[in-house]
C-alpha cells in the first residue's frame, strides 16, 4: 500500500502569502462543503482560480483549525488526537441518529420477536465471519455459516477464529448495560483468541515491555503501515481507554455517542496492544459502544461486511488520520459513512422481506385445498416463526370442533408445512423452520398437490 503523502507544514506558507492572496484564500469557498479531503488527495484536484493547490489547502486547514476537539488518546510522542464536527460528519451523524436509535418504520412481519431474533441471529454469524475474513480466516461464508447453524465442532484456525468471534458477539448482549473495564476487555480478547494463538498464554493480555511489538503490515507488499506505541505505555492507556468509553475521561466536553463508539474502534487499533485480534477486539468495542449508547438498529446491520469490500479504504483511513496532525476526522467520517450504508442495507432488506412475505400471503388465499382457517394459520405462522399450535388452540381461535382443528392441523403437517411432535400426551405443532420455500413451491405445483 502507499503511504499517503502528509500534508505541507501548515506553518511554512503564511508568511509568504501576501494580503490580496490571503483575502483570496478566504474568499475561495465553500473549500471543503462536500468532502473531507487528506492532502493526499487535495493535490490532485484542481484549486479554486488563483490559487495552487498549496494555498488552498492552507485555506482547508486554517479553517478546520478553529473546529477541532481534542481527546484524551495522543500518540507516541504525546501528542493529542483530535476531530472537528465538519458539515460531512455532522450529515452523515444526523441520518444515523435518526435511524439507529429512533423508531423505524417496518412491517408486523419482520418486527416479531422471532423474526427479529432470527435476523440477529444470522447478522452476528454475518458480523462473526467477515471480521474473521478481514483479519486472515479462509474459510468460505457457505462453510462458515455451516458449522455456526449446525453447532459442529471448527476444523481448521479460520473456523475457529469466525465461532470465536460469534461468540464474543453474542457475548456483548450481556455486556451492553455495563460500564467497560480493563477485564472485561481482555476477557473478550481471551474469548476473540481462544485456540488460534501460538503462545496461549498470550490471550486475554497486553503485551509486555521486552516483547517485540506487533507492527501492521499490507500483507499484499509487506508495507509497514503502523508502529505501535511501546508496552509501557499500554497499562496507562489501556485505563484511558475504558474510562474514555464510561464518559469519565473527556474533560468535561461532550463527545456524541457515535463518535466516541467510533473512537474506541480507532484507539483499540492505534494502540494494537495484543499480539493477535487487535482488529477483531476493536470492531467488537465499536459494537459495544453502539448497543451501550442506546443505538438499538447496532444488533442488526454488519459493518465488517461492508469494510472487507474496500479494505484499503479502511486502512488509508487510519493513515490519512496519523498523517494530518492526528486528525481523526478522517477515520470518522469513513466510519459513519460505513454505518449508515449497513443501515441503509438492512432498511432494504426489511422492504424486501415485507414485500415478500405479504405477497406470499396474497398468494396463499388462492391454494384451494386449504380451508380459511388453515389460511389464516400459515399466515400467523409466517409472522411469527416458532410458535406453538394445539388442536385446543386452533378449535378455540376459530369456533370449531375438537375433530375439525384436529383434521386442519393433520392436514397442514401431512402436506409438510408444519412439524408434528407432542407434549406430555397433547399434540403440538410448529411451522417447519423452512416454511416460506415450502409455500413457494406449493405454490408453483399444480393444483392439490
Amino acid at each position: 500500500m502507499n503511504i499517503p503523502l502528509s500534508p505541507p507544514p501548515f506553518s511554512d506558507l503564511p508568511g509568504r502569502l501576501t494580503q490580496a492572496k490571503l483575502e483570496r484564500i478566504f474568499a475561495a469557498t465553500p473549500f471543503d462543503a462536500d468532502d473531507y479531503l487528506h492532502w493526499d488527495q487535495l493535490r490532485h484536484r484542481q484549486p479554486p482560480p488563483g490559487l495552487s493547490n498549496e494555498e488552498w489547502w492552507w485555506g482547508i486547514k486554517f479553517g478546520r483549525l478553529g473546529g477541532m476537539r481534542p481527546l484524551p488518546l495522543a500518540d507516541a510522542a504525546g501528542r493529542p488526537f483530535q476531530y472537528t464536527l465538519a458539515n460531512p460528519l455532522l450529515e452523515q451523524m444526523h441520518v444515523i441518529d435518526s435511524q439507529a436509535r429512533g423508531p423505524i418504520a417496518m412491517d408486523e412481519q419482520t418486527t416479531s420477536r422471532e423474526s427479529r431474533d432470527r435476523y440477529i441471529v444470522s447478522s452476528l454469524m454475518e458480523e462473526a465471519i467477515t471480521s474473521s475474513q478481514l483479519e486472515g480466516a479462509p474459510t468460505t461464508r457457505k462453510v462458515a455459516v455451516e458449522m455456526l447453524r449446525s453447532g459442529r465442532r471448527p476444523r481448521n484456525h479460520g473456523e475457529r477464529m469466525i465461532l470465536n468471534n460469534f461468540v464474543a458477539m453474542q457475548h456483548l448482549g450481556t455486556l451492553r448495560d455495563q460500564p467497560l473495564t480493563p477485564d472485561s476487555v481482555l476477557h473478550l480478547h481471551r474469548i476473540l483468541t481462544r485456540d488460534t494463538l501460538d503462545d496461549r498464554a498470550a490471550a486475554g493480555r497486553l503485551q509486555k515491555p521486552g516483547e517485540r511489538r506487533v507492527r501492521v503490515w499490507d500483507d499484499r507488499d509487506g508495507t509497514v503501515v503502523h508502529d505501535p506505541p511501546p508496552a509501557e505505555q499500554l497499562p496507562r492507556w489501556f485505563q484511558d481507554l475504558c474510562e474514555f468509553a464510561n464518559r469519565s475521561l473527556t474533560g468535561g466536553a461532550f463527545i456524541p455517542p457515535v463518535i466516541r463508539a467510533i473512537v474506541l474502534h480507532f484507539w483499540l487499533a492505534y494502540d494494537h496492544p495484543f499480539v493477535d485480534g487487535n482488529g477483531r477486539t476493536a470492531r467488537a468495542l465499536f459494537y459495544w459502544a453502539m448497543l451501550h449508547h442506546g443505538y438499538w438498529l447496532a444488533e442488526f446491520p454488519s459493518i465488517s461486511r461492508l469494510l472487507r469490500k474496500a479494505p484499503a479504504q479502511y486502512a488509508r483511513a487510519f493513515l490519512y488520520s496519523e498523517t494530518d496532525d492526528n486528525d481523526l476526522s478522517y477515520f470518522i467520517l469513513h466510519q459513519l459513512r460505513i454505518i449508515r450504508a449497513a443501515i441503509g442495507e438492512l432498511n432494504r432488506w426489511l422492504a424486501r422481506k415485507a414485500g415478500e412475505l405479504q405477497a406470499l400471503d396474497r398468494r396463499a388465499r388462492t391454494m384451494t385445498w386449504m380451508n380459511y382457517r388453515q389460511r389464516a394459520l400459515i399466515a400467523h405462522a409466517l409472522r411469527h416463526p416458532g410458535t406453538t399450535y394445539t388442536i385446543q388452540s386452533h378449535r378455540r381461535s376459530h369456533d370449531v370442533a375438537y375433530a375439525t382443528a384436529r383434521s386442519d392441523l393433520l392436514e397442514l403437517a401431512d402436506r409438510g408445512l408444519l412439524d408434528q411432535g407432542k407434549a406430555g400426551r397433547a399434540m403440538i405443532f410448529r411451522a417447519v423452520p423452512d416454511l416460506e420455500r415450502r409455500l413457494r413451491g406449493k405454490l408453483n405445483a399444480p393444483q392439490g398437490a
